[in-house]
């Protein structure tokens, strides 16, 4: 089994701008004076940009157009609707907000398989919308697929009953806690646990202070320190900054990158570099506008694909 992989998908938008349906409880999500065509325009070049830079050290991307018609101001999250495994198995996501549903798209399946990768099961979870239910992807699971963890900070797009179930079809481990952001002097639930935890091949980063039941806090480290994981601690003032929300992926002559938003990297000290640089390189991309009106980041945009090549 492996953790990481060389080949991601990514939907280039179209019609970006600040969800006013994820706003409710995305409180990393801001409004900005640029007009929704300029918005657009600034994610669009800073989309590109972190494209040109994956591709340069050898990450296979498969970018994929978003459709204007479908008016999904989100589609440059795809990790939230889709996972890709290595048994061939494609989860599909219930989503919490109404105009997120519009990114599931046959026709990314079908891209992705076009490119050569083989799709055997489809395992879909999409009816527990109609009940109110969510589990959305990746960004509620921080899947450890190597000793088959499903790290799950519960909250209103993470649901505990939905989560058991995807770890008895998937065969993974439930880690279950929740984490909490102060908003406005109060604790609130985390929205997806990707923003303040990242597991990668051989460490993790973590914000642990947004695990505030000192038994989740203490089991969450021993799942980590027992599969070998150094912990990297970061603070909740660098979870604002997206510095939980990264992805280690595979480049050219299977060089190791932690990638993340330059926002990310400059919140960290020179000391967590330093630790980070001893498991693998960085790499880091300017996604200001993304992450201000979307309020996800680099990790959120990366769909990783497992599935076998045909």
């Amino acid at each position: 089994m492996k953790q990481i992989t060389n080949t991601i998908v990514m939907i280039r938008p179209v019609k970006f701008r600040m969800n006013e349906e994820t706003a409710v409880n995305n409180y990393y999500q801001d409004t900005t004076d640029d007009s929704t065509e300029d918005a657009n325009i600034k994610a669009q070049k800073e989309f590109d940009s972190f494209i040109e830079k994956l591709r340069s050290v050898g990450v296979n991307v498969i970018v994929i157009d978003d459709k204007p018609e479908n008016d999904t101001p989100d589609s440059i999250f795809p990790n939230n609707w889709v996972s890709f495994h290595e048994n061939g198995d494609v989860g599909l996501y219930p989503m919490f907000a109404v105009n997120r549903r519009r990114e599931r798209r046959p026709e990314v399946l079908d891209t992705i398989e076009d490119a050569g990768f083989e799709i055997k099961n489809i395992i879909d979870y999409t009816e527990a919308e109609d009940d109110g239910i969510f589990l959305e992807g990746t960004g509620s699971l921080v899947l450890d697929r190597f000793h088959r963890k499903a790290y799950c900070a519960l909250s209103p797009r993470a649901d505990e009953q939905l989560l058991i179930e995807f770890c008895e079809d998937f065969e993974y481990t439930p880690v279950i806690f929740t984490a909490y952001q102060t908003v406005k002097g109060e604790r609130l639930a985390i929205y997806h646990t990707n923003v303040m935890m990242g597991v990668g091949e051989t460490f993790a980063v973590v914000c642990l202070d947004c695990v505030d039941d000192k038994k989740e806090r203490k089991s969450l480290v021993n799942h980590l320190k027992n599969d070998g994981k150094e912990i990297i601690s970061i603070t909740e003032a660098q979870v604002n900054n997206f510095a939980g929300n990264m992805l280690q992926v595979v480049g050219a002559d299977e060089k190791q990158y932690l990638v993340m938003s330059s926002a990310a990297y400059n919140s960290l000290s020179k000391d967590q570099i330093s630790k980070i640089e001893k498991h693998c390189a960085i790499l880091h991309s300017n996604l200001e506008t993304i992450e201000r009106l979307g309020g996800g980041s680099a990790r959120c945009m990366m769909a990783e694909v497992f599935l076998p090549k045909r």
